[in-house]
C-alpha cells in the first residue's frame, strides 16, 4: 500500500499532462475569411484589418465577401431576422473594442431580389448596417425580410481608429446574420423590406429642401438643409432638380442641428407599418428623429450616447415593436438631426435611419409557385423528386 500512494501523485500528473494533450485547442483562423454555417445562422470572421494610424470614418483598412445564407444545390424561402457583429484579435478568440469598429453592411442585389420575390417596388439593396455604437439589429419575432436562399449576399467591414495615434494592431469583425428556413416557420411571418432615410446638406449657397422646388418664391419649407461642406469628395448626390447635396459632411466646432425632407428619400410606395429602425450616427452626435411633418408627430427620436475622454459612440437607441407603426404614403416625412462638436476642429458626420417596413407587395404563394418552377428544370434532369423535396406550401 505505501507504494501504491507513492505513485498517486505521478499517476495524476501523467493523467493531466494526457488530458492537456487531448483537449482541443482553438483551431488556427489564418488572415483570410473565415465562414461558419448553421441552421439558422451564418457567421463570417473577417480577414485580418492592421491599424497602424488614425484612420476616420470611411478610411479604414476593410474587405469585402460574397455568402449564400444556404450552401446547397435546391433553393429555399428563407426569413432574416436580425444580424450582429463584434470586434476580435487576429485570432479570432478575444473581444476587442468596439471603438476599433467603423460598419459592416449587408448587400444584396435588389434587381435580382425582386424579380425573385415579384416585387414591383425599388429598393436600395442594403440590408444592414452594424455600426459603432449600434452592434446588433433584432426584428420583432413574427417578421422579417424574406430571401430566396441562393441569392448572394455582399458583406463589407471596415475598421476605424480615432484616438490612438501610434497604434499597431490587428483587428478581425465577426459578423453574424441570423434567420429561418421557411419550411421552420410555425405560423405566419411578417414580411418586411428595409427602406433609407439619410440626412443631407446641401452643397449649394443657400437652404434648400431636398426634392421640393420653393419656384423663386425663397419661402421656408420645413425640413430645409442648410449649406454644408463634403467630409469625402465621392459623396455626392443629385436632387430630382439637379440641385447638389452630400450625406456625409463636416460639422464644426458647438452645436448644430439638421433638418432634411426625407419623403421621397424613402419612397414608401403604400401605406403600410415599420417595425424596426436600426440608426447610423458618427461621434459626437446627440440624437437622430424622424417625424411626420404631415400630424406634426415623431415616429422615433433615437439618443446616442459618446465615450467619455476619447472619440466615439457607445451606444445607440433603436427601435422594435411587434404591433408597428403606421406609415403613410401621403405623408410628408423629415428627418432632425443634433451633433454637439465639443472639439476644436470639423468633424464628420452621417445620419441614417434604416426603416424595416411591411411589405403588403409581398406573396407567399407567388414567390413559392416561382421557386418550385425555377426547381423544376433541375429536377427534370435529376429524375422525378418527392413530395419531401418540394418546398413548403
Amino acid at each position: 500500500m505505501p507504494h501504491v500512494l507513492r505513485l498517486i501523485p505521478w499517476l495524476v500528473v501523467l493523467m493531466v499532462a494526457g488530458c492537456a494533450q487531448n483537449s482541443q485547442q482553438p483551431v488556427p483562423l489564418g488572415s483570410d475569411t473565415h465562414v461558419t454555417r448553421a441552421n439558422d445562422r451564418v457567421e463570417v470572421i473577417s480577414k485580418v484589418h492592421h491599424i497602424d494610424r488614425i484612420y476616420p470614418s470611411m478610411t479604414g483598412p476593410w474587405s469585402a465577401i460574397k455568402i449564400k445564407l444556404l450552401e446547397q444545390p435546391k433553393p429555399e424561402l428563407v426569413w432574416i431576422t436580425g444580424a450582429e457583429v463584434r470586434m476580435l484579435d487576429a485570432s479570432g478568440q478575444q473581444r476587442m473594442p468596439d471603438e476599433f469598429m467603423c460598419h459592416a453592411n449587408f448587400d444584396l442585389d435588389s434587381v435580382k431580389h425582386c424579380e425573385q420575390l415579384g416585387l414591383s417596388k425599388t429598393l436600395d439593396g442594403r440590408l444592414f448596417t452594424l455600426s459603432q455604437g449600434q452592434l446588433s439589429v433584432n426584428f420583432p419575432k413574427g417578421t422579417g425580410i424574406p430571401v430566396r436562399s441562393d441569392l448572394p449576399l455582399d458583406l463589407v467591414t471596415q475598421a476605424l481608429n480615432l484616438n490612438l495615434k501610434d497604434a499597431n494592431l490587428d483587428v478581425r469583425h465577426q459578423v453574424t446574420i441570423h434567420f429561418v428556413r421557411d419550411c421552420d416557420v410555425h405560423g405566419t411571418m411578417i414580411p418586411l423590406y428595409e427602406s433609407g432615410a439619410s440626412s443631407q446638406v446641401t452643397l449649394e449657397d443657400h437652404p434648400l429642401a431636398y426634392d421640393i422646388m420653393d419656384h423663386g418664391t425663397g419661402a421656408q419649407v420645413s425640413g430645409m438643409c442648410i449649406p454644408g461642406q463634403q467630409a469625402m469628395g465621392w459623396d455626392e448626390r443629385e436632387d430630382r432638380y439637379g440641385r447638389r447635396f452630400t450625406g456625409h459632411w463636416v460639422v464644426p466646432p458647438g452645436r448644430q442641428e439638421y433638418r432634411t425632407r426625407c419623403t421621397s428619400i424613402m419612397n414608401v410606395p403604400y401605406d403600410t407599418k415599420v417595425y424596426a429602425i436600426a440608426v447610423h450616427l458618427h461621434p459626437l452626435a446627440e440624437s437622430l428623429e424622424l417625424h411626420d411633418v404631415t400630424e406634426n408627430t415623431t415616429i422615433f427620436k433615437s439618443h446616442a450616447v459618446n465615450f467619455q475622454g476619447k472619440l466615439g459612440l457607445e451606444s445607440i437607441e433603436s427601435f422594435a415593436s411587434p404591433d408597428g407603426v403606421p406609415m403613410y404614403n401621403s405623408h410628408e416625412y423629415e428627418l432632425r438631426c443634433v451633433y454637439n462638436n465639443t472639439t476644436k476642429k470639423n468633424v464628420d458626420s452621417m445620419a441614417v435611419m434604416y426603416l424595416y417596413l411591411g411589405d403588403t407587395e409581398f406573396n407567399r404563394d407567388e414567390v413559392m409557385r416561382r421557386l418550385t418552377a425555377d426547381l423544376q428544370p433541375q429536377e427534370s434532369l435529376a429524375g422525378e423528386a418527392s413530395d419531401a423535396d418540394l418546398p413548403r406550401m
